[in-house]
């Protein structure tokens, strides 16, 4: 068994998603191809790969409902948004929303990472400052207690 931390599975599984997502955003395939495609063509060593089908499912099924959330907290017209600051807020707005028992802090951070990583220049200011909006709003209450 590795000695890596137990939390970096999910972090690989985060980047996978991201990924898996940016790409149904450009064609459109059924989020069962993408995943059997991912799974079939990355190496998925070290990657919490239920995670991830979990997070690329959610995201497909609810990305209407997270757009509307993401629109109030956008500080520019949406048709600006990159498409990977999209993927990126679809995937932490859904972290938020589906999985409470990941802190809001952390998922705000992951989601710094991933702009950070895959984004443009600065695209992890833009989405810092969307996800602090954002985890206000849906996790209002875990904020107070913290």
């Amino acid at each position: 068994m590795s000695s890596e931390r137990p939390f970096q599975s999910r972090q690989r599984a985060r980047r996978r998603a991201l990924q898996a997502l940016y790409q149904w955003q450009l064609n459109h395939d059924e989020p069962a191809a993408i995943i059997r495609q991912f799974t079939e063509e990355q190496d998925f060593e070290g990657v919490d790969q239920d995670y991830f089908q979990r997070l690329v499912q959610e995201v497909v099924k609810d990305h209407a409902k997270i757009d509307e959330l993401i629109a109030p907290a956008l500080e520019r017209v949406d048709a600006s948004l990159d498409q990977m600051e999209r993927a990126v807020l679809r995937l932490g707005i859904n972290e938020l929303l589906n999985h409470p028992e990941i802190p809001y802090r952390v998922v705000i951070d992951e989601a710094i990472e991933l702009s950070h990583r895959f984004g443009s220049e600065n695209a992890h200011t833009f989405v810092n400052g969307v996800m602090d909006r954002l985890a206000n709003q849906l996790r209002a209450i875990e904020i107070q207690h913290s």
